[in-house]
Order: C-alpha cells, then sequence, then structure tokens
C-alpha cells in the first residue's frame, strides 16, 4: 500500500496490520539522461514489488529518496527510526541501485537489495525476499 492511499479517518483502523514501513531509494545523480531515469524507476518498481505485492495489506511504501547524497546512509537511518518512533515496528530498504552492509544502515530492520537477493537471476529473488521479511517478523514476533 501507498502512503497517498491511506486516509487520515482510516489510519487509526488500519494502523496495527500495517506495521512494516518499506523506505525505497532510487539514488539519482542528476547525470541521468531521461531514458535512464525511467530505467533507474523501472529497476526500482520490479525490486519493490518483490515486496509490495505478497504483503499488502501490511507494509506500507513511503516517498522514495530520489537522489543520492554523500550522507545518504545517515539520511536513511533517521527516517527509519523516526518511521519506528511514528509507530511502524519493522523498516525495510529497498534499493536497485546501491549495496549497503547492515553496520551502514542499523536502524534498518532488512535491506532489500539486487545484489542481495539476485546476485545472479532475478529468478527466485521474490521467494528470496518473501522469506526474509516473513523470518523478520517471525523472529520478532515474541517481543
Amino acid at each position: 500500500m501507498k502512503f497517498s492511499e491511506i486516509e487520515p479517518s482510516a489510519w487509526e483502523e488500519l494502523r496495527p496490520y500495517l506495521d512494516t514501513c518499506v523506505i525505497p531509494v532510487t539514488g539519482l545523480t542528476g547525470l541521468e539522461l531521461p531514458y535512464e531515469v525511467t530505467e533507474k524507476l523501472e529497476r526500482l518498481r520490479d525490486i519493490l514489488d518483490w515486496v509490495e505485492i505478497p504483503f499488502k495489506g501490511r507494509v506500507v511504501t513511503y516517498p522514495a529518496f530520489q537522489y543520492q547524497t554523500q550522507e545518504m546512509a545517515q539520511a536513511i537511518n533517521v527516517v527509519c527510526r523516526n518511521v519506528k518512533s511514528s509507530g511502524f515496528a519493522y523498516v525495510l530498504v529497498v534499493s536497485a541501485e546501491f549495496e549497503w552492509f547492515d553496520e551502514e544502515l542499523p536502524d534498518a530492520d532488512l535491506i532489500v537489495t539486487l545484489r542481495r537477493y539476485a546476485p545472479d537471476s532475478k529468478e527466485g529473488a521474490a521467494g528470496r525476499v518473501k522469506a526474509a521479511v516473513q523470518e523478520l517478523w517471525q523472529a520478532n514476533k515474541g517481543l
């Protein structure tokens, strides 16, 4: 579910079910030609589908970090902390262009990237992401 699909009057009713926030990262530099921007956005959309489709009704996708900066990992961590303090239990960071070590994004509960889940091909990547998200939720079920 996209953040813009949630009506203010429905939020309190939906809140218990929508416990996972997705932070997409496009990572444009501004040097891309228009068709290259389109290609990057399409790759990100395809990876977001690995999370949004199987978990519709439990995840909320927030606006993307569109442009990269030198302090991007720090900014993403701040957003992860903030959305958790606003009530989300989990935060997933999703990117087609970037790869981070877990230590670089300690406030993200799961980092979903092309290289992590589809290093050789996209075949089976959606299933691997689905399993990782379910494992995250199960591991923290009793907390």
